[in-house]
């Protein structure tokens, strides 16, 4: 089977192809459709049969929940016991947009669609592409990221099709997304909100609307037995296939280092690659460079990441070395994906950890 692609914007919606897209989720087929964070695969959220699908479809583990995506405010009552008032205000605030939320399930949500779990991961996409296709479909679409499990997410519907254009059934093509990095995730199951998964909407913006809200403490936990309640909790994700570490300590000690751990690897016969940026990249003389964006603007960061990833495994590279990118506003999403990507990989350059980073090489 070949994925049919269908490509058209957000200004020149083809409803025909939506209205098919449509008719294949309800028959428990699998649509690939472009959000305003990343391009999800979507199946009919309240087919048991429909979500195990998705999960064939990704490899992915099946205890790692899926989202269920909605179009219309009044389709959230139906699949969840309550909404807390401190949701309505986020939701009131943030949504349709990368806001995801977490509440306990209603019995019209399959625990196939869960992971398993009593609690419904919602959220309600600002893209109108995926806004009229999950209407189409009946209101409730689960859509994990259109990628094989563990690589980086796709942000073009080129990305999807080399991972998935022979397991599903439609791509709809709607150019490059906007944001690059998937939705804020916020678990309501909880007396006080808890971050499980950081996005765009940053914990101060959420602190800004509710006052108390934190992160949750598996986000520094790579090996957590603790069975995931969001996507992306407990297994490694965004993982390009050569291995990543992140150099992170004073910029000037960062780059010396990257370009020292470069020549060693070409004296030993191994190609590398480096993620660097607009204000760095011509200090890297050696090596596969690429360029993922401005500090002065992260969100071009956030935006070119998985793109920078999945452009290394063209180039045949062995070891990948980022600097690390701790921005203001974007930074914990920026990082948290990173890594994810690197296995929580970290070379830490200062004076003393650099030192016996370089006895324990040897």
């Amino acid at each position: 089977m070949k994925a049919e692609i269908v490509a058209m914007t957000a200004d020149a919606i083809d409803h025909a192809a939506l209205a098919r897209g449509g008719e294949i989720l309800k028959q428990g087929g699998l649509v690939a459709f472009p959000t305003e964070t990343v391009y999800g695969l979507g199946g009919n959220a309240l087919d048991p049969m429909a979500s195990k699908k998705i999960y064939a479809a990704k490899g992915r583990p099946s205890d790692n929940p899926l989202i269920v995506h909605i179009a219309d405010l009044n389709a959230l009552a139906p699949i969840v016991k309550k909404v807390p008032e401190k949701a309505k205000i986020l939701a009131e605030k943030f949504w349709p947009g990368p806001l995801t939320m977490i509440f306990e399930k209603s019995d019209l949500v399959p625990l196939e669609t869960t992971g398993g779990l009593n609690s419904v991961a919602v959220r309600f996409p600002s893209d109108p592409i995926a806004a009229e296709l999950i209407l189409q479909a009946g209101g409730y679409v689960a859509a994990p990221s259109a990628n094989t499990s563990g690589r980086p997410s796709p942000t073009t519907a080129q990305h999807v099709e080399e991972d998935l254009g022979d397991a599903i059934e439609m791509i709809i093509d709607g150019g490059p997304v906007g944001i690059g990095l998937e939705s804020t995730i916020v678990d309501f199951t909880e007396d006080v909100p808890v971050v499980l998964r950081p996005g765009y909407i940053s914990l101060e913006m959420l602190q800004e609307v509710l006052g108390d809200v934190r992160m949750d403490k598996g986000l520094i936990k790579p090996d957590s037995k603790v069975h995931p309640k969001a996507p992306g909790m407990k297994y490694r994700h965004y993982a390009p296939k050569a291995d990543l570490a992140i150099v992170e300590g004073p910029t000037e000690e960062v780059i010396n280092a990257i370009n020292q751990f470069v020549k060693e690897d070409q004296a030993n016969g191994l190609q590398a690659g480096i993620i660097a940026t607009e204000e760095t990249i011509s200090r890297y003389p050696c090596g596969t460079v690429k360029c993922i964006g401005s500090r002065e603007a992260e969100e071009t960061i956030a935006h070119n990441l998985y793109e920078v990833l999945r452009e290394f495994d063209q180039c045949q590279v062995s070891k990948i070395y980022s600097e690390a990118f701790y921005t203001p506003k974007m930074g914990q999403a920026i990082m948290n994906r990173l890594l994810k990507a690197a296995g929580h990989k970290i070379i830490n350059i200062r004076p003393a950890s650099y030192s016996q980073y370089l006895k324990d090489k040897k």
